[in-house]
């Protein structure tokens, strides 16, 4: 798979474009007014307990407090109140399955080390756990969980079993072998485990002396972890329109990826980065609801706090067979599509696909077969459920920061992102509604309608003949003004006595 990565730096904003022979696949953005907190570790301090769902709220310093669930805690009853009485010991010690009442494990007030494993979504504040862990270039280092892991992504039972052998927990914790780590040498990993070992001792060390919501170890800057979580050996070449970014790209690979320290170039043609595969024009379309297929049909997402829903259809393709073959074409190219978008744009959570109803079985296995093989390409965790007789198939995918719609785009103050707007009519019958109210409540000696041009035009027109009797019905004028600020939805009603518009 050749594949490029493409790095463009602002002071404001860095963009990461990851593209396989020249098709965008995923794009990473970070800002310096919205950085994430994934990964970062905290000193932090229980300010309420929440028996009833077995949680609790924990300030770390930021202005939402984050949320640290039971089944993110580690260590036993005992154990944990043991290391709690020791002032300088805020690390539990190894986890146990046995369920204890929140109650019983924290209190309000009481200070913990805890690292954010989900980022603040929406309204949301941050996800917390004491169940750390501390990733490098081949290994996760699991402190306090003494077991070796390899990544499900290395199939290889015999790499599988090499590795398992090659390296022992230590007095820090257990590892997870990352996929990178797949035909890795020994002493890459010694080299690995060692940086890994000396980082959590320094972190301890300084955990001891931190006060609460203080952060206590921060997760390297996203141009850095480019190299340690996406840059593969099958990378090509990482190019960087920042001479000062590539020359710290390239230390640190020399450090811990030194095969990729050729591949890092700096751009510096006057042309931007980001038009190369016209990459800035795959971004704009990424935000837009509606993705065309190359046969003709198209796909629409529409994306709630709940889940995401993605409608297959056939649009103007017609096929030259039967139906059936042409939904089954329209299905497979949707179903690649689907899984390049899901990355493209970070989804998470549950996703719903409305594919076109087949009738086939083997036309819907080969469907399912088809999207899980796209998905298996995916870095993020995905789960797939089987098609139903509607023609839906249910998945999920690991969400942990927030989507590329999320980051670009704001709610609409119009619609309040119903992606619809209450028509010139509904406006209207509205303010005849208010006005009936006011006039029952309030002894205005008149009214005066502030509104958009569309919604004035439209009380003088097609509504003239209402407006005319329900002034007559009320007995008190009724005059209208038109704001160039107002949007079609917003309207007020003012007293006429306390305008300048009384006559």
């Amino acid at each position: 798979m050749a594949e490029e990565i493409l790095i463009n730096i602002t002071p404001r904003e860095v963009r990461v474009a990851l593209l396989d022979n020249g098709s965008l696949q995923e794009i990473h953005i970070e800002r310096s007014l919205q950085q994430g907190l994934l990964g970062n570790i905290y000193k932090g301090k229980v300010t309420r307990l929440l028996p009833g769902i077995q949680a609790a709220f924990v300030d770390i310093g930021l202005e939402r407090s984050a949320f640290l669930h039971i089944s993110d805690l580690t260590g036993t009853k005992n154990a944990f109140l043991k290391a709690n009485d020791r002032n300088h010991d805020l690390i539990p010690t190894v986890v146990d399955k046995e369920i204890f009442d929140i109650r019983d494990l924290l209190q309000v007030g009481q200070e913990l080390l805890v690292q954010v494993y989900k980022d603040q979504l929406g309204s949301k504040g941050a996800r917390l756990s004491t169940q750390f862990t501390i990733p490098s270039r081949f290994l996760v280092l699991t402190p306090n969980i003494f077991q070796i892991a390899v990544s499900q992504k290395i199939v290889d039972e015999d790499e599988r079993e090499r590795l398992f052998h090659l390296i022992e927990p230590s007095d820090q914790g257990g590892y997870i072998f990352r996929t990178a780590a797949e035909g890795a040498e020994k002493q890459e990993l010694e080299s690995d485990r060692e940086f890994l070992n000396t980082l959590w001792k320094e972190v301890s060390s300084r955990s001891k002396t931190a006060k609460a919501g203080e952060l206590v170890y921060e997760e390297i800057p996203i141009v850095l972890r480019v190299l340690r979580d996406l840059a593969g050996y099958e990378v090509e070449r990482i190019r960087v329109d920042n001479l000062n970014s590539m020359e710290e790209m390239r230390e640190f690979a020399k450090r811990y990826v030194p095969d990729l320290v050729e591949r890092i170039e700096y751009y510096e043609d006057d042309r931007p980065i980001f038009d190369i595969y016209s990459v800035e024009d795959e971004l704009q379309k990424s935000l837009q609801r509606k993705v065309f297929l190359k046969s003709g049909g198209h796909l629409v997402f529409d994306q709630t706090e709940a889940m995401t829903t993605i409608d297959v259809n056939t649009g103007s393709y017609l096929g030259n067979t039967d139906v059936e073959q042409t939904v089954f074409r329209t299905n497979l190219e949707a179903a690649e599509a689907i899984a390049r978008q899901v990355k493209l744009r970070n989804l998470g959570g549950i996703i719903i696909i409305d594919f076109i109803d087949m009738a086939d079985p083997l036309h819907k296995n080969h469907l399912l077969e088809s999207l899980t093989r796209s998905l298996s390409k995916d870095t993020v965790r995905t789960e797939i459920s089987e098609l139903s007789s509607l023609g839906l198939v249910q998945m999920t995918r690991k969400r942990s920061r927030e989507s590329l719609e999320h980051i670009l785009c704001v709610s609409c103050p119009l619609c309040q992102r119903r992606g619809s707007i209450k028509s010139l009519a509904t406006v209207c019958y509205e303010i005849f509604r208010e006005l009936k109210r006011i006039a029952q409540n309030y002894p205005w000696p008149g009214f005066l309608v502030l509104a958009s041009q569309e919604v004035i035009d439209c009380l003088l027109d097609e509504e003239s003949t209402m407006l005319a009797d329900l002034e007559a019905q009320l007995t008190k004028p009724i005059k209208l003004r038109v704001e160039s600020s107002y949007k079609q939805e917003h309207y007020d009603i003012l007293p006429i006595a306390n305008s300048m518009d009384k006559e």
